[in-house]
Parts: structure tokens; C-alpha cells; sequence
């Protein structure tokens, strides 16, 4: 396995710095194909950033609280998880309506991580300003604007993403250096029979956000862990590493032009004036060109 890895990172062409802005802690990529632009969060900032490969422009927009997740809608918009609950966000007139915050009882907590499913449902998770095991929980916003609980008690909700035959949805609670997977009901939205499909050593790092391609491996950025990791979830083997000059690596989304390229969100959240000397890169978004791979197409709200 570890031969195939290095033969595999061979035909990946590197990496390359996407923008020079340097987020405290970036997360959340999504690829907006219908406007052909990176969309991106800083969560401690509260910004969306937005980046145009075409013409190399780069936009920011203050949100006004901690933002943990966005995604795409069908009628153009976002839905966003902010910290005080699910909103939509128009970036163009600079505008926030508020929807629903399921734990307004819970003032410690914050949304982190999210994904839209693919019947158009936008699940995300929280966790505790403080980081306490156990205080989050995931939840979904169902297209008529209403909130139903998915998963309890857990400790820092990230990554999410669904098979390409959309019956089976992958989860991550960093601390449990583990990927987990559940039957899905796309009818429904409901999961059930929940199995460990990937165990991550310490040495490793902990398993962050992540994203799926066309051949249903998964890819999985690693905080603390100086890269990007494809595991097939069917054997729990690595397959891939795309190696980047930085630690913490929050999450990775295909975009580009045939959904081949691997856009990589990173933060500087918590390193020292040491670690940021030999990171001065760390909180850049960075792209993986021709990775070999295609990713899926992201899914949108279904808002219409």
C-alpha cells in the first residue's frame, strides 16, 4: 500500500496557493460551477470569502458571527450554519435572514461543519466554544425551513459527505479519529446502522472535513496531520496523500472546469510565532491541479 501511495502522489502536480489572504480558520469549500467561483468560510472571522480563477478576483464579506458551513441554493443564494443558527446570505446585497437556531438554549455552543444532502436537505453539526466532549449534535434544515436532530453528543462535527448511489452517508467527530458510516434514506433523510469504515492512527493527525469522488473514495483533510488523505471506505486503505506546507488542514472540495482540481481550506488558529514562522503559509486556501480524480458536483438547497 505505502508503494501504491507514492506512485499515486507522483501523477499529482503539486500544490499551488490559491489567494494570498490568510485565514484564522478556514473551512467549508464549495464549488460554485453555475458561477464558476470558490466559495469558502473564515469561522472565528466570520467572513465568506469568494474566489474567481478566471480573472484571479477575490472577495470577502463580514458576517457578524462565527460562521461554520455554507452552501449553495437553487434559486442562487446561501444557506449558511452560523453561530446563532441557520440563515440564508445574499452576498450581493450584503443581506441575513434568520431561520431557526435549534440550540438557543446552549450558548456555548457554535455551529461548525455542513453539507448539503443530495435530496436538497442541509445538515450540519455543532460543538462547544469550550470543546467539551460530548456538547454537539447534527442537525438538518428540511427544505419546508423546518430543523429535525439527527446525531448526539458529539465533540467537534466535520466532515460529511454521501456515496455517489446516495445510500450511504460518511461522518466525522474529529476527536474520534475515525470516519463512520450510516445506511441512508434519501426518501427520508433518515440514517441508520452506524459502522467505523476508517480508523485513523495518532501519527496520522485527526481527520477533519472531506469530500467524496466519482469512484466513492473519500477525500479527508487532516488537522494537525500536514495533508490531504483518499481512503477507500469499502477496505479502510489509504490510497492517496497530497502533501501541503502547512498543519492544519480543515477541508478540501473538487472544483475547476471537469471537477478535477482539489481546492484546500487550512487555518493558523492556535500555532505559535514559531510554528508560523516555518508555516508562513498556513490559513491560505491552496489548490491540487489534476488531481486524477473527479469529484461529485456540489448539492444545492432546495429552496425553489
Amino acid at each position: 500500500m505505502k508503494t501504491i501511495t507514492r506512485l499515486v502522489n507522483q501523477r499529482v502536480k503539486g500544490w499551488k496557493v490559491v489567494t494570498s489572504h490568510m485565514c484564522i480558520l478556514g473551512e467549508s469549500p464549495v464549488w460554485d460551477a453555475r458561477n464558476r467561483r470558490i466559495l469558502w468560510v473564515d469561522i472565528t472571522e466570520g467572513r465568506i470569502h469568494q474566489f474567481f480563477p478566471e480573472n484571479k478576483k477575490h472577495k470577502a464579506t463580514n458576517i457578524g458571527q462565527m460562521i461554520g458551513a455554507i452552501c449553495l441554493t437553487t434559486s442562487g443564494g446561501l444557506i449558511a450554519a452560523l453561530q446563532n443558527g441557520f440563515a440564508t446570505v445574499d452576498l450581493e446585497k450584503g443581506t441575513i435572514r434568520h431561520i431557526e437556531d435549534p440550540e438557543v438554549h446552549l450558548p456555548g455552543n457554535r455551529f461548525n461543519d455542513g453539507k448539503c444532502d443530495p435530496k436538497g436537505r442541509f445538515w450540519a453539526g455543532t460543538m462547544a466554544f469550550s470543546n467539551k466532549a460530548n456538547a454537539g449534535s447534527v442537525y438538518v434544515l428540511e427544505q419546508d425551513l423546518s430543523v429535525s436532530l439527527k446525531i448526539k453528543g458529539v465533540s467537534c462535527s466535520n466532515g460529511m459527505a454521501w456515496s455517489p448511489d446516495h445510500t450511504t452517508f460518511y461522518y466525522i467527530d474529529t476527536p474520534t479519529r475515525k470516519v463512520v458510516a450510516y445506511d441512508f434514506d434519501i426518501a427520508a433523510g433518515a440514517i441508520s446502522n452506524r459502522r467505523t469504515v476508517i480508523n485513523f492512527p495518532e501519527s496520522e493527525g485527526y481527520p477533519d472535513g472531506m469530500t467524496i469522488d466519482t469512484d466513492g473514495m473519500l477525500w479527508i483533510a487532516m488537522w494537525d496531520g500536514w495533508k490531504v488523505t483518499r481512503y477507500d471506505p469499502a477496505t479502510g486503505e489509504l490510497i492517496q496523500s497530497i502533501l501541503l506546507p502547512v498543519a492544519k488542514v480543515t477541508s478540501c472540495v473538487f472544483g475547476g472546469e471537469n471537477l478535477q482540481d482539489l481546492y484546500i481550506t487550512t487555518a493558523r488558529a492556535g500555532l505559535t510565532n514559531e510554528d508560523l514562522y516555518h508555516q508562513p503559509l498556513a490559513g491560505c486556501l491552496f489548490v491540487a491541479k489534476k488531481t486524477g480524480s473527479t469529484g461529485m458536483m456540489a448539492y444545492e438547497f432546495n429552496n425553489k
